[in-house]
C-alpha cells in the first residue's frame, strides 16, 4: 500500500562523523539505510534519489541547522551510496555563534547526533510485520543535534515541561504514549480525548499536574 502525506517529519541517528576540520567542514552519515527505527519504520536505498535530484536542480544548498532551529550552514555534497545518505557541509564559523558553538562541541565528540527533516512521499506498511518501509522522501534540512531523539530523552522533555507547569503538544504526547505500548491508531485517540481536552481548557498550571497523573498511570519503558 502506497501512503503521500505531508507532514513534516525529524529522524535521528547516532553521529558518524568522518571527518570535522578547524574551517569548518564536516562529513558524515545523516541517514542510514535498514535500520528499524522505534516508531517500526525504516529507510529503503532510493528514498533520497528523486529529492537528490530537485536540490540539485534548483541550485540552491539546503541547510545544516543548529537543534532544529538556528541555520548555521550548508551542505556542499549529498550522496545516496550504498550506506545511507552520505553529506559534506560546512559550519559558518566566525559569523554565527551557534555554529561556532556546533563546531566546538563536534571537535570535542560531545554533540551525538545528526537528524534530517522530511516530508513522506512514499511507504509500503508490512502487514505482517507492522514496519513501514520509507521508499521516497523529500528532504528538507540537516540538524546537528546534542543528542539524538530517543524514547527516553521524549519522556524527559515531556516531564520536563509538565515540572514548569507547561502542557506538551499533541503530536509530544502521542510519541510518549507510543513509547509506553499503545500502537499507532491508538495513541493519538488517547492523545486527544486526554490531553486534547485539557489544551482546550488550558485553565493555570493545574492542567499540567492531570497531564504529569497521566503519564505516571503509563510504564514509560524504552522500546530502542
Amino acid at each position: 500500500m502506497n501512503m503521500k502525506r505531508r507532514i513534516l517529519k525529524s529522524r535521528d541517528f547516532d553521529l558518524q562523523i568522518k571527518a570535522v576540520r578547524e574551517d569548518g567542514f564536516f562529513s558524515g552519515y545523516a541517514s542510514v539505510f535498514g535500520v528499524v527505527d522505534s516508531y517500526d519504520e525504516v529507510v529503503e536505498p532510493g528514498a533520497f534519489k528523486l529529492t537528490l535530484a530537485e536540490i540539485q536542480h534548483k541550485g540552491r544548498p539546503l541547510p545544516v541547522l543548529w537543534q532544529h532551529s538556528d541555520t548555521v550552514g550548508v551542505l556542499d555534497s549529498i550522496v545516496e551510496d550504498e550506506t545511507g545518505l552520505y553529506v559534506e557541509g560546512r559550519l559558518a564559523i566566525g559569523k554565527v555563534n551557534q555554529a561556532d558553538e556546533a563546531h566546538a562541541l563536534m571537535l570535542m565528540n560531545a554533540v551525538s547526533g545528526l537528524s534530517f527533516g522530511y516530508f513522506v512521499r512514499e511507504s509500503n506498511l508490512d502487514e505482517k510485520t507492522g514496519i513501514r518501509h520509507l521508499t521516497r522522501l523529500d528532504l528538507v534540512e540537516v540538524s546537528i543535534v546534542t543528542f539524538p531523539a530517543n524514547d527516553e530523552a521524549r519522556i524527559d522533555a515531556v516531564k520536563a515541561k509538565l515540572e514548569q507547569g507547561e502542557l506538551p503538544t499533541l503530536r509530544e504526547f502521542e510519541e510518549v504514549l507510543r513509547d509506553a505500548g499503545f500502537s499507532k491508531s491508538q495513541a493519538p485517540v488517547v492523545a486527544k480525548l486526554g490531553l486534547g481536552y485539557l489544551l482546550d481548557r488550558r485553565d493555570s498550571g493545574s492542567t499540567a499536574k492531570q497531564v504529569s497523573g497521566l503519564l505516571s498511570s503509563f510504564s514509560l519503558q524504552s522500546r530502542i
